[in-house]
């Protein structure tokens, strides 16, 4: 027997499913891929992604043969590339030691890298019509307020509760119609904010909106104030070629290409922070030449103010010190690393400056 919320919401997904280019055609690997690129990304911003990666690699044993730094280039504004870094050694595992068959346990799902629980039991359920709850961030906003939960979401109590009530309501043999009916009832109706309650098909069993809460929930956990970084980096030319350095595989922006740089240490100004980073990171010293620009970005937990400067070398010749390879490369071969957005808005500035002067 199907529960309340589950007797509202199929019906509902029935009718107003979004169309979805992995859903047209729901292959495991598709299912996969998508799952993993929605991690902590809007579905606006995935399907050119999707539709791109697919093009370019559209088996499991293609992305396993290909090279890391095509990878990368496909995931390139994404972030979180730790994301792209694990589906390409997941897929090496599962041509190795699946047959290079999508592993359909939830089991042999959470061992592959990169997949954790929200994600093998979308894959399962979704993939593989397996009777598997999900929870992601739109589930969770749909089950706190149809329930009224007033603990901040987050905390293991609340986590166990919100999977439990997943659980509860999972009709046996529709699990992924279930999962992504949730999903697509928080994104379309029950939104982060301004919910759409009068067009929601659980408003008659939901208990935020019974009790006029639904503005309120979730309650958030308080958050520390986000630290601030100011960075810089140097633009180093040899001839008619620019020096870019790889991050280390391991870390923010592992595997990216860079123009070097660091972050400036208490009472330094920036060229003096400049000179001492490229004496570090590269064995060089430097006579830092003109500003090339102010760039601010925010990652998840901090922000940064970047300064780029133009860098003449004067003694040395780079060698990665800290990083896992340097290498001069042409202006215009700079659109094939891949790199994080600033180093990828100083490149295409680069590209224009050079563009207008030929």
């Amino acid at each position: 027997m199907l529960t309340p919320l589950a007797k509202h919401l199929l019906p509902w997904y029935q009718n107003n499913a979004r169309a979805l280019p992995w859903r047209d055609d729901p292959a495991p690997y598709k299912v996969w891929i998508s799952e993993i690129m929605l991690q902590q990304t809007r579905v606006e911003t995935v399907i050119p992604y999707f539709t791109r990666w697919i093009s370019a690699l559209p088996t499991i044993a293609d992305l396993a043969a290909a090279n890391l730094q095509t990878v990368l280039s496909l995931w390139e504004g994404l972030g979180y590339y730790s994301r792209a870094r694990n589906l390409h050694k997941a897929a090496q595992i599962i041509i190795q030691d699946h047959g290079g068959m999508l592993p359909e346990t939830i089991q042999s799902l959470r061992g592959l890298p990169g997949i954790g629980r929200y994600t093998a039991a979308a894959i399962a359920s979704i993939a593989f019509n397996q009777d598997f709850a999900a929870l992601d961030g739109n589930i969770r906003r749909v089950l706190t307020r149809v329930y009224n939960i007033r603990e901040p979401i987050g905390t293991t109590q609340t986590e166990k509760d919100l999977w439990r009530l997943a659980e509860e309501n999972l009709p046996p043999g529709r699990a992924s119609e279930y999962n992504q009916g949730l999903m697509d009832l928080g994104a379309m109706i029950c939104s982060r904010r301004n919910p759409h309650c009068a067009l929601c098909p659980l408003k008659t069993i939901c208990k935020a909106f019974a009790l006029h809460t639904q503005d309120e929930l979730p309650i958030r956990p308080i958050r520390m104030k986000t630290p601030h970084y100011t960075v810089t980096a140097g633009i180093l030319q040899k001839d008619d070629h620019i020096l870019i350095a790889q991050r280390p595989m391991k870390g923010l922006l592992g595997g990216l290409w860079e123009f070097p740089g660091g972050k400036i240490e208490p009472n330094e100004d920036l060229t003096a922070c400049l000179r001492r980073e490229l004496l570090e990171e590269l064995d060089v010293q430097v006579e830092v030449g003109d500003e090339y620009g102010k760039y601010k970005h925010a990652y998840t937990h901090f922000r940064i103010t970047l300064y780029a400067y133009k860098c003449r070398l004067t003694r040395g010749e780079p060698i990665a010190k800290e990083h896992s390879q340097v290498r001069w490369v042409s202006i215009g071969e700079l659109p094939d690393f891949p790199m994080g957005k600033i180093d990828r808005q100083i490149a295409k500035k680069l590209i224009s400056t050079t563009m207008r002067e030929t």
